[in-house]
């Protein structure tokens, strides 16, 4: 466990724009920042970080919390890890206490892969550097591809030895779990219960998650029996998904972020060369088909990407094949094929840094010019082949967004296929119906699925309590909107003096703690929010936001981030402008106290009185029923009082 100091310190260092900044491409808009929601697929950004208040806020998926909420959001941690990580950011040394419980088993299932990986990469880092196995093969192998030291040490690039049972024994010596060597893909599992190292006689590139955890590994054979796979990858893991990593981003994100352009790259090799060499934003897909969610990744941090491939025919049919999608998630895109026989490793190593800026630079084509050029490459004279290219390119036209993008696309097609430009736009427009199209009659039948999945619950409702769905979410939303508006106000105004008539020199917070002893809160979370406020003004102490921001019940966090966060904000000028008063709730401070108060009592007090009318519908025995009039009676008492203070009308 974590020490209260230690705590205290990180969050006192942490600053939340630096650290989203890492993973979300933020612009300042006023006195917050913004940018695109790293948890949900958006064009318009909706995802707000508040530096005054220390939190962020994403209107798009209803996310929120502190930076160590988005931590724990983004890359899964857990609230110690995303704790310790902010603690390595900062320079902070964390100070723990032993809690035994939790120090005999591991805290949970994926930490315990995440650590099983971290000493597999240990393992494999100090087999190249100090065996003289590893020494002669993986060292040499490395440093032929003229990878130095500090690069081999960055990358924490490895080797495994050429035995079956190296790793796997050395791991299973210090205490390490089968289960998790065997999950992570580290060793495999024989007939017989025995287990075996997956990668022996490789050398290993680690691949690390986005903030610079070792989660897989890609090991290479440097054999040449061809009946042995050149390349064997870890499988899919807990920690794993090959299709939401990048091999690489961890440390090129930054520079994609200064230089605005990420390079994209096929192979391990490819970007430790070019890191090497200066040039920093670049990343791989490891040998796979580009998918949406690494397009996405690429997305949070720039908006162009330049593909790099091998110049050969395989190379230039995986560019074609990436295209689409890239296009489709609203990137700009460029395209660079390096001479035939050349892959961006050799090509760097051949010509250094600044001759390999310089090509990329100059051949460089934007992905219509290049696409068009690939389609109508060897067709000749044949109209077939022509038409076929022609619907090719039309099809990649209709997935840009942008309407002026679009329009400029479409000039430059018409000119290569030398089709009328009308002609093109009627293709295009069509292409893009029928995708609307498609598009409503997927939602149509989904809202329909929608319907009938609420109309069974309703009817199962309905047999069970005499109330509808629609009835029931009715009293719990007013419930709970009034329960989080005395959180609201708690949270702004509980630590400020009250100076009304009547009442003085004391805090808003114990006085509406006070005022509402007799209120019990219903929904969980508002519970226990109100239970903590509670605790603490017990032992004199008057919580504020930060408390809440930065408490380890993610549950908690939400709720306030949520009554903390809005999307709008009004302009200064927003007076002059418009000439439309907005009232200030802190211009009447008692009726905004009071008044939610006792709106908050009025509807518990509603609820009450409906309950003792079904009772007295139910009860046959005269004392219990005169009993429950009495109770009845001075409920309405109570009701009347609180509705003569609100100045409403009770329809009887």
């Amino acid at each position: 466990m974590i020490t209260k100091p230690t705590i205290d310190r990180i969050m006192e260092a942490t600053d939340i724009v630096e650290v989203i900044g890492e993973f979300v491409a933020l612009k300042k808009r006023g006195a917050n920042y913004v940018g695109l929601s790293p948890f949900a697929n958006e064009r318009t950004p909706s995802f707000t970080v508040s530096p005054a208040k220390g939190i962020f806020k994403d209107f798009s998926s209803g996310k929120g919390g502190s930076a160590v909420t988005f931590l724990m959001e983004l890359e899964k941690f857990t609230y110690p890890e995303a704790l310790k990580w902010l603690a390595k950011k900062y320079g902070i040394q964390v100070e723990e206490t032993v809690d035994t419980t939790e120090n005999l088993e591991e805290q949970n299932h994926r930490e315990s892969l995440m650590i099983v990986s971290g000493y597999a990469a240990k393992f494999f880092h100090e087999s190249l550097l100090e065996t003289e196995e590893g020494q002669n093969i993986g060292l040499s192998y490395f440093k032929e591809r003229g990878f130095n030291a500090d690069t081999i040490k960055k990358f924490e690039l490895g080797y495994s030895p050429d035995q079956w049972e190296a790793f796997t024994g050395e791991a299973i010596k210090q205490g390490y779990q089968e289960q998790y060597l065997v999950e992570s893909g580290l060793s495999v599992k024989r007939d017989n219960g025995s287990l075996y190292d997956r990668y022996r006689g490789r050398v290993m590139f680690p691949i690390h998650s986005f903030t610079g955890r070792v989660i897989a590994f890609g090991g290479r054979t440097l054999k040449s029996d061809k009946n042995v796979p050149k390349y064997v990858n870890s499988p899919e893991s807990e920690i794993y998904h090959k299709s939401n990593v990048l091999y690489g981003l961890y440390f090129a994100k930054r520079a994609i972020r200064e230089e605005d352009n990420c390079y994209l790259v096929e192979g391990y090799a490819d970007v430790i060369s070019v890191h090497q060499a200066g040039v920093e934003n670049v990343v791989a897909s490891s040998g796979t088909s580009l998918t949406v969610e690494q397009i996405r990744l690429i997305g949070r941090l720039t908006k162009n990407i330049t593909i790099l491939y091998d110049g050969d025919a395989a190379g230039i049919k995986a560019a074609i094949r990436g295209l689409d999608i890239v296009i489709e998630e609203g990137l700009n895109v460029r395209i660079v094929l390096f001479p035939d026989g050349d892959d961006p490793d050799s090509y760097v190593r051949k010509v250094g840094s600044s001759g390999f800026l310089n090509y990329v630079k100059s051949n460089s084509k934007d992905f219509i010019e290049f696409k068009s050029e690939i389609l109508l490459k060897d067709i000749q004279n044949d109209p077939i082949a022509k038409a076929n290219a022609f619907t090719e390119i039309s099809k990649t036209i209709s997935l840009i967004k942008d309407d002026l993008k679009r329009s400029e696309y479409t000039k430059i097609a018409s000119q290569k296929f030398n089709i009328s430009e009308r002609q093109l736009i009627g293709i295009i427009n069509k292409n893009i119906s029928d995708e609307l199209r498609k598009k409503r009659q997927s939602e149509e039948r989904a809202s329909e699925k929608l319907i009938q999945e609420e109309n069974n619950i309703e009817d199962e409702t309905s047999i069970n309590t005499g109330l509808s769905q629609k009835e029931l979410e009715a009293i719990a939303y007013s419930d709970a909107n009034q329960e989080k508006e005395i959180i609201r106000l708690l949270l702004l105004y509980g630590n400020k003096m009250i100076d009304w008539d009547g009442i003085a020199n004391t805090y808003i917070g114990p006085f509406m703690i006070a005022e509402l002893s007799d209120v019990e809160f219903e929904q969980p979370v508002t519970k226990h929010f109100m239970e903590i406020y509670r605790q603490e003004v017990e032992n004199g102490v008057l919580p504020e936001e930060q408390h809440f921001i930065h408490h380890p019940d993610k549950g908690i966090v939400d709720l306030v981030v949520t009554l903390l966060a809005t999307k709008y904000t009004l302009s200064e000028n927003w007076y002059e402008m418009h000439k439309i008063m907005v009232p200030d709730e802190q211009a009447n401070m008692k009726a905004t106290i009071l008044g939610a108060i006792f709106h908050l009592k009025k509807q518990k007090v509603g609820k009450i009185l409906e309950s003792l009318r079904k009772e007295l519908q139910t009860t046959s025995a005269e004392a219990d029923q005169e009993i429950l009039l009495n109770q009845y009676m001075h409920m309405k008492k109570v009701e009347k009082t609180i509705s003569d203070y609100l100045g409403s009308v009770i329809i009887k």
